[in-house]
C-alpha cells in the first residue's frame, strides 16, 4: 500500500535508486529504477566501458529527484497515483517483445545469449588454466579474454548499425516503387476517365 512516510528516510533510502519507492509502496516503480541503474554497472563492468557507467549518474539524479517528488504531493495526489513500472513492460511492450523482437531477431537473441554463456565459461576456465601454464603466458591469454567482451560489443554495434541503414534504405526503395506505381495508375485512371 502507498504511504506517505518519513523525510528523513524518504531521504535516506532516496540515495540508492528505486529504495525510496519502495520505502513508499510503489515497488513496481522501485524496482524498475533499482534493475535499471544495478542491469548498466553490470553492463559497465561485464564490457569493461565506463562510460556506461555516465548512465548510472543520470539514473541516480532521476531516482534522487522522483523520489522526493513523491513525497512533496499532495496527498490527494499521493494517493490518486497508481504504482507503474518506469519503462513500459506491461500490454503493448509484452506484445513487441514477443512478437516484433523475439521471433524477428530469434538468431540474434541466441548468438548473443550463447556468447554470453561462453564468456561465462572461459571466464571460469581461466582460473583452471592458471593452475596449469607458466604465469606469463597466462598474462597474455588474460589480457587478451578480458578485451573479448569489448570486441564482441564493438562488432555488435556496427552490426545493428549496418542493419538499421539497410533498413532504411530499402525502406525507402520500397516507397519509391510504391509512389512510381501510384503515379502510374494515377496517371492511366486520369486517362481512362477522360
Amino acid at each position: 500500500m502507498t504511504k506517505k512516510k518519513s523525510g528523513f528516510w524518504t531521504f535516506i533510502f532516496s540515495l540508492m535508486p528505486g529504495a525510496a519507492e519502495m520505502y513508499m509502496g510503489f515497488m513496481k516503480m522501485g524496482v524498475s529504477l533499482m534493475g535499471l541503474f544495478f542491469g548498466v554497472a553490470f553492463l559497465a563492468g561485464f564490457f569493461g566501458i565506463g562510460v556506461i557507467a555516465l548512465i548510472d549518474v543520470i539514473i541516480w539524479f532521476y531516482g534522487f529527484f522522483h523520489a522526493h517528488n513523491l513525497r512533496a504531493m499532495d496527498d490527494e495526489d499521493f494517493y490518486a497515483l497508481e504504482d507503474q513500472y518506469l519503462l513500459p513492460m506491461e500490454g503493448f511492450a509484452k506484445e513487441f517483445w514477443t512478437r516484433t523482437v523475439i521471433s524477428r531477431y530469434r538468431k540474434i537473441i541466441a548468438i548473443v545469449l550463447i556468447l554470453f554463456g561462453l564468456s561465462i565459461l572461459w571466464d571460469n576456465f581461466l582460473w583452471i588454466i592458471e593452475l596449469i601454464i607458466p604465469r606469463i603466458i597466462f598474462d597474455y591469454i588474460y589480457s587478451f579474454s578480458y578485451r573479448i567482451p569489448q570486441l564482441i560489443l564493438g562488432i555488435g554495434i556496427i552490426a545493428v548499425g549496418v542493419m538499421l541503414i539497410r533498413g532504411k534504405k530499402q525502406e525507402l526503395l520500397e516507397d519509391a516503387i510504391d509512389i512510381e506505381e501510384v503515379d502510374e495508375y494515377g496517371s492511366k485512371a486520369g486517362d481512362q476517365n477522360s
